[in-house]
């Protein structure tokens, strides 16, 4: 019997692992996904340490301006790469104003408050911010997210989210006042993309279980307009 169980048991976790890895390379690797937000400060850390912050500054914004470019000739999704591009080129006209080669990373601490506002806030308002993004990647009905039983999944993701967000921007901020660029950058990067991987699976896997849980409506049960008992949503958050 423990061995029939363990045969049981892991082709279930290949198939979470499969699940999840799947999920990250639509949300993160896929054509517009969050890579082209996450590369900028990766260049800035590695043009920082060859050649200055200038050359740092500098690759960001050029990394940044690439994959606009790139995403328009190719006809993708254009938005991550904006949000990348914009905040290279604020972060960049700061830092030459004010002469300070660490206040690049200003407006980075100043997004993740204002995230972790909204968080709150749109939890506060039973419209979780979580729930809009997923919707505007996987264009599932609105109306689904805001059903009694498929909401709670998506509010207790997103005040996790708010929590995260603003813990970023203190620590970003008691860096911030050691006026020493190099570390602001391998802070950005280490709570940018590794942190947002980790957040990302953890979001995942949590979410589809809750969901579970929940026992709400799939999306296409909900599409469909079926009674319960509901299968659920198995696969997706």
């Amino acid at each position: 019997m423990a061995v029939n169980d363990q045969r049981t048991i892991a082709p279930a976790e290949k198939d979470v692992a499969r699940e999840v890895i799947e999920e990250f390379q639509t949300v993160v690797l896929g054509r517009g996904g969050m890579l082209d937000a996450m590369l900028p400060p990766l260049a800035f850390l590695v043009g920082n340490a060859l050649a200055g912050n200038l050359a740092g500054m500098t690759a960001a914004l050029g990394t940044a301006g690439s994959f606009v470019v790139l995403r328009l000739l190719q006809r993708q999704p254009v938005a991550y790469a904006l949000i990348g591009l914009g905040g290279s080129l604020l972060s960049f006209v700061l830092a030459q104003v004010l002469r300070r080669a660490e206040i690049f990373f200003l407006p980075d601490m100043i997004t993740n408050l204002a995230l972790a506002a909204t968080s709150l806030l749109s939890a506060a308002c039973s419209r979780p911010l979580v729930a809009w993004t997923s919707h505007l990647v996987r264009r599932w009905p609105r109306n689904w997210y805001w059903h009694p039983r498929v909401r709670p999944a998506y509010t207790e993701i997103t005040l996790a989210w708010a929590v995260y967000f603003l813990a970023q921007a203190l620590l970003q901020w008691r860096v911030l006042q050691l006026q020493d660029a190099a570390r602001m950058a391998t802070l950005g990067w280490f709570t940018g993309w590794p942190a947002t991987v980790v957040l990302l699976i953890l979001t995942y896997l949590y979410g589809t279980r809750r969901l579970a849980r929940l026992a709400g409506p799939s999306v296409a049960e909900f599409r469909a307009g079926t009674p319960p008992p509901w299968t659920g949503q198995r696969r997706g958050f």
